[in-house]
């Protein structure tokens, strides 16, 4: 039976290959764009809030992001102008603003996610069945694992 301490360095191990590891997956992802998108990857991220969480305020779309409101602010406005989202007025909250994904924002960022999937499709076709079998079964570890605390 392994000591506690040899977990702790095999678990430390783990931890350090994976982050290498789904670094490298995220920024080889992250080339795979449609040639035709110019956004930025932190604009890329906010349309994918809004695809998922539907209409947000300034504020939770800076929280999800993890960056200061004003640095969101200036993104919203940038997709604003590109039209790929639209701001109003919150209806209680004069302060706030809400932000929603517009058509071509959600077309933008499908296009970009259906160029991602065809990549990583042909890339798990080049695995034996046991390795897609275990990165079958992984997903739902790694969903659970980058899930906020």
């Amino acid at each position: 039976m392994p000591t506690v301490e040899k977990v702790v360095r095999t678990d430390a191990g783990l931890a350090s290959e994976l982050r290498m590891s789904v670094m490298r997956l995220r920024r080889r992802l992250s080339s795979e764009v449609d040639p035709t998108n110019e956004l930025s990857m932190t604009a890329m991220a906010v349309l994918a809030a809004l695809h998922r969480y539907g209409e947000l305020s300034v504020g939770d779309l800076a929280g999800r992001e993890r960056v200061k409101a004003p640095s969101m602010t200036r993104t919203v406005k940038c997709l604003e102008e590109g039209g790929h989202v639209a701001r109003r007025p919150h209806e209680t909250d004069g302060r706030q603003v809400l932000v929603a994904l517009s058509d071509k924002g959600r077309a933008v960022l499908l296009a970009n996610r259906r160029r991602r999937d065809e990549w990583l499709a042909r890339r798990l076709r080049d695995l034996t069945p046991d390795e897609r079998d275990v990165l079958r079964r992984a997903a739902p570890i790694l969903e659970r694992l980058a899930q906020e605390d």
